[in-house]
């Protein structure tokens, strides 16, 4: 995937610098600072990385890597409607990865992809809690039980 260059408005990097004050610019607090900024920013591009690395002081490489490795942290922008398969084992036994392949295919998005309209992004999560009503999609706060990949087409509609 090109990486796509971010510029930061000064106002971002103080407001980026007062999100790492709030937790003292404490390098333990790293997961507190990269959640709070990802509420703040919706992504968590390199040059956003750059700056919280340099106001904790710890290297790029070790912001990245906690980045990468949580699955909820994104570096791209969600789209308006992120949409999440769950891909837990109840949703999987019952069908999510057909149900994902759907969304993939209208979307024409790979998971962890944004429609180039910027209107849905794809992920997958594991285990919602709902497991009865399995496979689940969520699209934003809303959750859809019992999804089947003829259903896909439905739910997009919802949203356009």
């Amino acid at each position: 995937m090109s990486h796509i260059k971010v510029e930061l408005k000064q106002e971002q990097i103080t407001k980026l610098k007062e999100i790492c004050k709030s937790f003292d610019n404490e390098a333990g607090e790293l997961i507190n600072v990269l959640h709070k900024t990802q509420e703040t920013f919706g992504y968590l591009p390199a040059e956003v990385q750059e700056v919280i690395a340099r106001e904790l002081n710890v290297s790029v490489a070790k912001v990245y890597g906690v980045v990468t490795f949580y699955s909820f942290f994104t570096m791209i922008p969600k789209g308006k409607h992120p949409i999440s398969i769950c891909t837990g084992t109840a949703c999987y036994v019952r069908g999510a990865e057909k149900v994902l392949d759907e969304f993939k295919r209208i979307l024409d998005v790979k998971v962890g992809e944004t429609s180039p309209d910027g209107k849905f992004s794809l992920s997958c999560l594991r285990c919602v809690g709902a497991c009865g009503l399995a496979p689940v999609v969520s699209v934003g706060d809303k959750i859809y039980g019992r999804v089947s990949p003829d259903g896909v087409k439905d739910i997009l509609k919802e949203y356009e």
